[in-house]
């Protein structure tokens, strides 16, 4: 008998110890990858230190700050004319860059080999964005370097070749230059993760730069950079461009190529995320867009339908249709953003456009059970294989219980059913779909409610739809318990419509002082905890979204064009 007891005891010792054996291992495993990340951002970052010492020492006298400041327009016509050098251009917004992320925190890689770009620079003379400098999301496949989606899973894996639209874009004479911040395997709209930190807002640093293409929006934001490029699942580029004061484009999907883009979910038909630019003005986003949209592109993805840009429809001026809301039913808007698009309506009613009232039809359905349901529904179990290998960043702890079953889930749901119905039923979307037929029931009812959407748009003979943009920007940490923030831009990646977002206003005193009177929709914790994350955002940006049916991206930016001008028009006798 004592035999077996010590055969027993053998065992369960061999056991744990093989058990903290594996623990000290991964432990290690993790801290190597980090070290990895950081000292490959960190050598990246002094290299580029040394290259702009360099050329300037070279070239005394050279004031970089004039460049910096001019709308890619001017750049661009100044470069071609010659009256700047592409290195001169490349070198400016790497020192500028330099400055913003030493302040923000919103690089993950200084792409050296801009450098050497510039050695046949001339052969693509022709291009749209000649010599033009440009930013990446980090998720964006650059040869040699990591696309990591700030998961660790994904660290030490660099690149074997370039992504589409970095192939592209090098085609077209632009010089990506610098990889920037993501928030955690991109679901989440904070820009925050383990390997490289939290980016933070340029207007505020106590605020939130966005996510996931928060990293874009604090370089662009805090000029950087002059044009970047993002992907949107569910407000990734929108957010970030409205908490940061810029303008975005959240095209069709499948309008601009996402092959060579890294993710952690793969596979997902019904909603997919878009590729799009990010910039100062409205006229860079048409910009990227026109040099994107090539037989180049079509070459090196079939699957993208071959239509070019349509600058005539961009630049046509015939007035407006315009269905609008103020309030989609499912959160209620922060006072800003109410003014916000009051404004825009008023001006363009002043232009001569028509204003049509518009609702969303069965907002709270499409939320919890198209869009949430469906974006994670294996109830989050491949984002978590991911997010398992290592620490997790506070803000998904909250958005989607990762690693916590899905009984534990549903159980959760009928606890809170009778006393909090709303949060009961995101609980539950978040268990996702129970079996294929589940989903594939799913896919239909998104069909079809797509179709109801653009039968209801169709009824009132619209051209395009005005309607308000989360922001202003966020008190850090709050993003990943409020979930509701997404419900205004998550709509259009369901509906796969291309919007837009322009800033229009800024957060008065009088905003500040209304935000203490925030009731909500739903009366519940969610919207108490919205007054406070909202709370000290005087001054800082407020913007709308603009939006058109599918594949009708240039009458998208027609709206956000016409916007930019009136309130340019509306500041002058203002500042006057």
């Amino acid at each position: 008998m004592d035999g077996e007891w010590t055969l027993v005891a053998v065992a369960l010792l061999c056991g744990v110890s093989f058990f903290l054996l594996n623990w000290s291992r991964q432990k290690q495993n993790l801290k190597r990858k980090l070290q990895i990340a950081r000292q490959k951002r960190e050598a990246g970052l002094q290299q580029a230190e040394q290259a702009v010492s360099h050329f300037k020492a070279e070239n005394p006298g050279l004031d970089f700050s004039p460049i910096v400041a001019l709308p890619l327009s001017e750049l661009s016509q100044k470069i071609r004319e010659g009256s700047l050098q592409p290195d001169v251009v490349l070198h400016a917004y790497i020192e500028k860059a330099l400055e913003v992320n030493s302040k923000l925190n919103c690089g993950t890689a200084l792409l050296i080999e801009s450098l050497k770009q510039l050695e046949d620079i001339e052969t693509h003379k022709d291009g749209l964005l000649y010599g033009i400098p440009i930013s990446i999301k980090d998720n964006f496949d650059y040869e040699g370097y990591d696309s990591t989606c700030g998961v660790f899973s994904k660290v030490d894996n660099p690149a074997v070749v370039d992504s589409v639209v970095v192939k592209v874009l090098k085609r077209q004479g632009a010089i990506p230059f610098i990889k920037t911040n993501i928030a955690q395997g991109l679901y989440n709209y904070e820009c925050s993760n383990p390997i490289y930190g939290t980016t933070v807002n340029p207007n505020n640093l106590q605020k939130t730069s966005g996510g996931s293409t928060g990293g874009e929006g604090a370089l662009i934001g805090g000029g950087g950079s002059i044009l970047g490029l993002g992907g949107d699942l569910g407000g990734s580029i929108r957010i970030p461009a409205s908490f940061c004061g810029i303008c975005a484009l959240k095209p069709t999907a499948n309008r601009i190529s996402s092959l060579g883009l890294n993710t952690c979910v793969k596979g997902r038909m019904s909603i997919l995320s878009s590729v799009g630019p990010l910039a100062r003005d409205v006229d860079s986003l048409a910009l990227c867009m026109r040099a994107l949209l090539n037989k180049d592109m079509f070459t090196l993805d079939p699957k993208i339908p071959p239509l070019p840009f349509k600058q005539e429809v961009y630049e046509s001026s015939e007035h407006l249709r315009i269905g609008y809301y103020d309030n989609d039913g499912y959160m209620q808007p922060s006072p800003s953003m109410s003014r916000a698009l009051q404004e825009a309506k008023s001006l363009l009613e002043q232009a001569g456009h028509m204003l049509v009232p518009f609702k969303p039809p069965r907002i709270y359905t499409a939320v919890h059970e198209y869009f949430l349901k469906n974006l994670l529904a294996d109830g989050g179990a491949t984002i978590h294989s991911h997010l398992k290998q290592g620490p997790i960043d506070p803000c998904l702890n909250y958005g989607i219980f990762p690693g916590l079953p899905r009984f534990v889930k549903k159980t959760i749901s009928l606890v809170l059913r009778c006393n909090h119905p709303h949060i009961a039923s995101l609980v539950d979307s978040i268990c996702g779909v129970s079996s294929v037929a589940d989903l594939w029931e799913q896919q239909s009812d998104i069909e079809n409610y797509i179709h109801e959407v653009i039968e209801q748009w169709k009824k009132l003979e619209l051209d395009v739809l005005l309607c308000p943009m989360l922001g202003p920007a966020l008190n850090l940490t709050y993003s990943g318990r409020l979930t509701s923030g997404v419900s205004y831009t998550a709509l259009y990646n369901l509906l796969n419509f291309p919007v837009g977002v322009i800033p229009i206003t800024k957060v008065t005193a009088e905003d500040e002082d209304q935000l203490r009177h925030y009731k909500g929709t739903f009366g519940g914790f969610g919207d108490k905890l919205f007054i406070k994350a909202m709370q000290g955002s005087v001054g800082l940006p407020v913007a709308v979204q603009c939006v058109s049916l599918p594949w009708q991206d240039e009458l998208c930016l027609r709206l956000m064009r016409e916007l930019e001008a009136l309130c340019a028009k509306n500041k002058k006798p203002n500042t006057q």
